[in-house]
């Protein structure tokens, strides 16, 4: 799309949709997966848009579960899955060529232009999105999600060790993430040394 006008977000938030700057999609996938597998089809969505965002620009991305692909420490990319009937769609959306963001996205939003220095083609970023989804999904479909979350851990300097604050509706937690479990899920070792697992909720740096 050209742009949207009810971009989603995480539950609750908007995605900021600047008119034929960004790459917005939706993919349908039908995977002969369990629905279980979902959170993993998110991990290996985020990970095929970091090796599209690195092949078109050569900078390097981080990964902050369950579905930020960020540059420079700002939020680049984000993905929502969710099953429709008998398919899944997935959401990707990329700030591609925007040069600038509403103040209250500045201090947590970048582009790709913005940590390029050059405008990019969002056809090109598509391209190669797609062939970088097919690869991921084909490890997991083939290999099982405990591939893809290994590589989702091996890229993300969140999936443990990263001292971080967790959203979860009007609670705050504190803690230090500690690893991933089977399902795809964080650990999180909070301040008073118990390990909690998390579901769902808003990743930030503490």
């Amino acid at each position: 799309a050209e742009r949207q006008t009810a971009g989603q977000g995480r539950p609750g938030r908007c995605w900021h949709s600047e008119k034929e700057s960004g790459l917005y999609c939706s993919i349908v996938l039908r995977l002969p997966l369990p629905a279980e597998h979902l959170p993993v089809v998110t991990m290996a969505a985020g990970l095929a848009a970091a090796d599209a965002i690195t092949a078109i620009t050569g900078l390097a991305c981080d990964l902050r579960w369950p579905n930020d692909v960020l540059l420079q420490e700002k939020k680049a990319c984000g993905i929502l899955v969710q099953q429709h009937n008998d398919a899944l769609v997935c959401g990707i959306g990329i700030n591609v060529n925007h040069s600038v963001f509403p103040d209250e996205l500045a201090p947590i939003a970048i582009s790709l232009r913005m940590a390029a220095g050059r405008e990019l083609s969002r056809e090109h970023l598509l391209l190669e999105l797609l062939a970088a989804l097919d690869r991921h999904l084909d490890i997991l479909v083939r290999q099982g999600r405990e591939a893809v979350i290994r590589l989702f851990a091996q890229a993300s300097s969140y999936a443990a060790g990263r001292r971080v604050v967790v959203e979860q509706g009007d609670t705050m937690l504190r803690g230090v993430t500690d690893g991933l479990d089977d399902n795809g899920f964080l650990y999180l070792r909070l301040d008073n040394g118990s390990r909690t697992l998390i579901l769902a909720g808003g990743v930030r740096p503490a």
